[in-house]
């Protein structure tokens, strides 16, 4: 029985790597997985179990190994259905800008709020650095390194702190993600200018990226590395996740909510809240209080 690792999703066809070999595959029938319902039920990452259709040398897969996680957003043009990035990830890179286009802080905070609720440990790059002033760089930091995340410096057309994010990809399966425009096909040549990758334009008009990535797809970065280049993602909505859950997944507001006066407190409005303190404090930056309380409350839908 053939097994193979999907290396670009297409929609309705699927490219399997199988003993170095590239296999076409299509879905056999209709099915679910986990019981997730999705608008792509393989995507990239998945380990999937195939047929092979001789008479035209594709596949037919048939099923789909456990996945150890994944990270998945609620679908566009499906608002009931949700939408699959990747799976089986070894940890994951938000390629942010604040210029040329400016990624909203709500939009990193939303995916860094989904790759938490699927343990996928996540890094922030900021790419674009050239543009900034320290002051900007610092105040960025700042407000991520208090959450509880690593920040690295980039300016990837010119290679500035390539080299150290590529020694923590080496040896891992990365997903490379983030808004369309910030650098993340840019970043992938600079490690291995072989590959063939489309870089964008950003437009003068909106200040925003123009897609480039179509689709999601790894690629070999050296014998040990693999990075998942995915089309850029305009909105980041939350799914599966219960309204008292949120504050779970905000890691610098669960530890300081272990303060707060009450143990179901919502961080809305309680006497004694020792989240609404530290924000006052600027303990907690009120970028991600407000990212909190727009998904407590089901508001700023968009800037998701």
């Amino acid at each position: 029985m053939p097994q193979g690792l999907v290396i670009k999703s297409t929609g309705s066809w699927f490219s399997v790597l199988f003993e170095n070999n590239v296999i076409p595959c299509r879905i056999k029938g209709k099915f679910r997985t986990q019981g997730i319902r999705t608008s792509n039920p393989v995507c990239v990452g998945d380990l999937v179990n195939f047929d092979l259709v001789k008479e035209d040398n594709s596949g037919l897969i048939f099923s789909i190994e456990p996945r150890k996680n994944y990270i998945i957003r609620k679908a566009t043009r499906f608002h009931h259905e949700s939408h699959l990035i990747a799976a089986n990830i070894d940890q994951a890179f938000l390629m942010v800008t604040l210029k040329m286009p400016q990624t909203p802080y709500e939009f990193i905070d939303r995916f860094l709020l989904a790759s938490e609720m699927f343990f996928i440990p996540t890094s922030i790059l900021l790419n674009k650095t050239d543009l900034l002033s320290q002051q900007e760089i610092d105040e960025f930091v700042d407000t991520y390194t208090k959450a509880g995340y690593t920040c690295h410096l980039l300016s990837a057309d010119w290679g500035e702190g390539v080299d150290e994010v590529y020694e923590r990809m080496k040896g891992k399966l990365t997903l490379l993600s983030g808004n369309s425009g910030v650098g993340k096909s840019t970043l992938i040549r600079k490690i291995n200018p072989d590959l063939d990758l489309k870089i964008g334009e950003i437009s003068e008009y909106h200040k925003s990226g123009k897609h480039t990535t179509t689709f999601s797809e790894i690629f070999k970065l050296t014998n040990d590395s693999l990075v998942i280049d995915t089309p850029g993602i305009k909105s980041f909505g939350i799914i599966d996740i219960e309204k008292n859950e949120t504050g779970l997944y905000f890691k610098d507001i669960f530890h300081k909510s272990a303060e707060c006066k009450f143990t179901n407190c919502t961080h809305i409005h309680e006497p004694g809240c020792a989240v609404l303190e530290a924000v006052k404090e600027g303990k907690i930056a009120w970028s991600r209080y407000r990212s909190y309380y727009n998904i407590f409350t089901d508001e700023g839908e968009k800037h998701r």
